[in-house]
Formats: C-alpha cells, sequence, structure tokens
C-alpha cells in the first residue's frame, strides 16, 4: 500500500475523533451547557446534518478543483471548527461550531475514498479505502478515549483543543505525502448528479442510511447505557470504548478484505449476524464480562459494513465515483442524525436503556431487506452480461 495513504488516515483520525468523542462527554457537556442528555445528544445529529448539508454543496464547489489542494482546503476547515467549539460558550453555538466542523466530512471521505481506490491496483481497492478508513477506526481506539479522560480530567473543552492539534499533524501529512498531481475525471458536475437516477445507486446509499442509523441509535447513548444498566465507573465506560475501537478497527479492515472478496453476500451475512447480536445486547448488558463481548463484537460487524457499503456506491455509480462517493458519506451521517433522534425519541418516550438495542434491530432487519432487494436487482443484469458474452 502507498505511504500516501497513511497521510489519509491520520487526516480520517482526526475527523474520527471530533466526531465520535462527543459520546463520551455528553454527561459532561449536558451538565455544562445545562441541557438534558437527550438534547447534547443532538450534537451528534447536528454535526451529522452539517455533513448531509456539506455533502451535495462540496461536491459542487470542488469539482473541478486539484484533489490534493481540496483535501488540504478541507482540512483546513476542520481545524476552524474545532476552534469554534472549543472556544462555544453556548450551547446553540456549539451546535454551530459542530455543523461547521461537518462540513468537511463528507467530501474529506468521499474524494479520499475515490483517491485512495485510485493508488492501487483493482484488487486492492476495498483495502485501500479500508486503509484510510481504518484512520477512523483507530479515532474510538485511540482518539475516542483518550480525548473522553482528557475532557473528564481538564473539562470538555481541553478535548477539542486537542482535536485541533490533531488536524494540524494531519494538514501537514497531506501536504507532505500525498503526490502533487492526483489524476481526476473531468465532467460537468450537473451532469454527474444524474447517476442518482440509477436505483441501485440510490438503494445503497439508502441502505448507507438506514445500517448508519442502527448503529447511532445506540452508540449516541452508550455512555448512560453503560453507567446506568451495565454499571460502569466513568473510567470504566473509557475502557469500555477502548475496546469498542478495537472491534470497529478490526472490523473495517475485516469489511475490506470481505469487499475484494464477494460484496454482496458479505454484506448480507453481516447485517444478519449484527441482527443477533444487537438482540443479545439487551441480555448481556446487564453484566460486566458480556456486555464487553458484545460491545467487540458489535463493534466488528458495525464497522465491517462501512468499506463493503463505500466500494458498492462506487462501483454502481462508475460514472461519477467522486460525486456518489462523497453522498455516500453524507447517507451515513443521515443515518447518525436519524439514529441519534430515534434514540432519543425513544428514551423520552419510556424506552430503557437496556432495551435500546432493539431499536438497532428493527433499524438493521430494514438493512437486511433493502440489501436482500438489491442483490436481487443484480440477477437480471449479470444475466444480460452472461447472455451477451
Amino acid at each position: 500500500m502507498p505511504l500516501s495513504l497513511l497521510s489519509l488516515a491520520v487526516a480520517a483520525f482526526g475527523i474520527g475523533t471530533t466526531e465520535f468523542v462527543i459520546m463520551g462527554l455528553l454527561p459532561d457537556v449536558a451538565r455544562d451547557l445545562g441541557v438534558s442528555i437527550p438534547d447534547a445528544g443532538l450534537l451528534v445529529s447536528g454535526y451529522a446534518l452539517g455533513v448531509v448539508i456539506g455533502a451535495p454543496l462540496l461536491a459542487i464547489l470542488t469539482a473541478r478543483l486539484p484533489r490534493k489542494a481540496t483535501l488540504v482546503g478541507l482540512m483546513g476547515l476542520f481545524i476552524v471548527g474545532n476552534v469554534l467549539c472549543a472556544l462555544s460558550p453556548t450551547y446553540g453555538l456549539l451546535m454551530g461550531a459542530r455543523i461547521v466542523t461537518a462540513f468537511c466530512h463528507a467530501a474529506f471521505f468521499g474524494i479520499g475514498s475515490v483517491v485512495a481506490a485510485d493508488l492501487v491496483p483493482r484488487n486492492k481497492r476495498a483495502q485501500a479505502i479500508a486503509l484510510m478508513f481504518a484512520g477512523l477506526t483507530l479515532a474510538n481506539v485511540l482518539g475516542v478515549p483518550a480525548g473522553t479522560a482528557f475532557g473528564q480530567w481538564l473539562g470538555w473543552r481541553a478535548t477539542f483543543w486537542a482535536v485541533v492539534g490533531i488536524g494540524l499533524a494531519a494538514l501537514v501529512a497531506l501536504v507532505l505525502l500525498l503526490p502533487g498531481r492526483i489524476p481526476m475525471k473531468q465532467s460537468r458536475i450537473l451532469t454527474e448528479f444524474r447517476v442518482l437516477k440509477d436505483r441501485q445507486v440510490f438503494l445503497a446509499m439508502v441502505i448507507s442510511v438506514v445500517c448508519s442509523a442502527s448503529l447511532f441509535s445506540v452508540f449516541t447513548y452508550i455512555s448512560p447505557l453503560l453507567r446506568d444498566v451495565t454499571h460502569f465507573s466513568a473510567e470504566a465506560v473509557t475502557g469500555a470504548l477502548l475496546l469498542f475501537g478495537v472491534g470497529l478497527t478490526a472490523g473495517n479492515m475485516l469489511g475490506g478484505r470481505l469487499a475484494d472478496w464477494r460484496l454482496m453476500p458479505s454484506l448480507i451475512g453481516t447485517l444478519v449476524v449484527l441482527i443477533v447480536v444487537l438482540a443479545a445486547f439487551t441480555g448481556t448488558s446487564a453484566s460486566t464480562v458480556p456486555a464487553l463481548a458484545t460491545l467487540l463484537v458489535w463493534g466488528v460487524l458495525a464497522f465491517a459494513l462501512v468499506p463493503l457499503l463505500q466500494l458498492r456506491v462506487v462501483d454502481t455509480a462508475h460514472a461519477a465515483p467522486n460525486l456518489a462517493s462523497t453522498l455516500n458519506q453524507g447517507a451515513f451521517n443521515l443515518g447518525n442524525a436519524i439514529g441519534a433522534w430515534i434514540g432519543a425519541v425513544a428514551i423520552t418516550h419510556g424506552i430503557a436503556y437496556q432495551h435500546l438495542p432493539l431499536v438497532g434491530v428493527a433499524l438493521s432487519t430494514t438493512a437486511l431487506g433493502l440489501s436482500l432487494l438489491s442483490a436481487r436487482l443484480d440477477r437480471p443484469a449479470l444475466e444480460g452480461v452472461r447472455e451477451g458474452a
């Protein structure tokens, strides 16, 4: 794998840390700003909606710009957004700062995925994408637990200042390690948007939305779940998040290999096992060791889906991969917002934290049905290719 992929992974580490660390700091942020935990959870939705809004907007604004300059500029925007997060004195201003930070997310991962895939042979594309996303998963192994502990020690604002430092390191890595000239297909952006009319492209993005909603309907509230149901201390929650991050990292790399092997069967099989694990979590969350084991397996399965779905979108939208890849990041984060909101609604209406994984079960089952439909729609196209041969 080219060394230049490392620069994308470092940037992904910074972006992943700022996106996910808010989960570990949720009680502290809520207490400091005088809002409820469900209201603080909407900071996750606000960030996710910022990604959704930023995806098409920045896809249009950066369509004709050089890839390296675009990625460097997006990281600059990320740094500015985190500075604003650290300085925000109120809930409303923090929400606005999170949205500013989120604007770079979709375009960076969308463009970065295509750049990563173009830097390696065709049979290693999903593994290259997974390597870039390894930065995102390592953020959960290192960035989120460290950021949570740092925030509990020095205050949650200190965590965002630390993320600013990560962003500066990522900016330097992009400048030094990315090739100066990265090939890109020239096309008209409005013409590329027509790819959304393809039912398989649209369906792949809807599956991304639902899979992400399944994860975040539970993960957004994992800190209070572990405290109230498993009876973990604040320090133990940090350790549990570290274990979950290990699972995410392993799952991401596993998903890359599965996608390069057999994409759709791997997607369907992963969703089946995920449904079983989430259902089991309603029982295992009451005991320490079973809860930790379930968290680990859940993490593996949840992020094995990421490279599978990202490559599925790039493959089905071969006429406009940059745009589709960017919009799929918006789809993932639309799912984040929907999932965090569904979780908040469930808690507000009396669903116990212990039973929150059942919301994830329902959403994962929906994703499984859509994946089976997409696989069924593939068959006529494959049969046509065989007949033509």
